[in-house]
């Protein structure tokens, strides 16, 4: 079983996902400081002076203090039930530029390895029979169906 294993773990596809996916885990970490700590404080300040991460709506006070709480984190200390949209936002703006990215990727190895050029045509194999209009090889010399000569 062991030896079964290890040659399922040391196949090449197994170890090509388990990159990508590392990669990929540290690229979702890069992306979501992008969002959170360069592309959300503009936006929130040209809204405002308003920071995403701490838009909440409290569902229920916290036993331990009442609000209005500050922050989120206060309202966590407290104990409140929450309704965290403005990290819902923040994670919305990750998720459609981690997903862009992803295509713009996809799209540079497809270019990479179909190349620029388009398919180009299959050359026919066949031709039409001047005098039957019959379908024909394109090295035939006499049509097979009305038995004339071709040129």
């Amino acid at each position: 079983m062991f030896k079964q294993f290890k040659e399922f773990a040391l196949k090449g596809n197994v170890l090509d996902m388990a990159v990508g996916i590392i990669i990929g885990a540290a690229f979702g970490t890069i992306v979501k400081s992008l969002v959170s700590d360069i592309i959300m404080p503009p936006i929130g300040l040209l809204i405002g002076n308003v920071d995403f991460s701490e838009l909440f709506v409290v569902l229920k006070q916290g036993a331990k203090i009442t609000g209005p709480y500050a922050t989120l984190k206060d309202a966590a200390a407290a104990g409140a039930v929450t309704l965290n949209y403005g990290l819902f936002i923040n994670n919305v703006v990750s998720f459609l530029i981690v997903s862009f990215s992803v295509f713009l990727i996809v799209k540079a190895f497809q270019k990479v390895k179909l190349g620029d050029s388009k398919p180009v045509a299959a050359e026919p194999t066949t031709k039409d029979c001047p005098y039957c209009q019959s379908k024909i090889s394109i090295k035939a010399t006499r049509c097979a169906y009305c038995t004339s000569e071709l040129a």
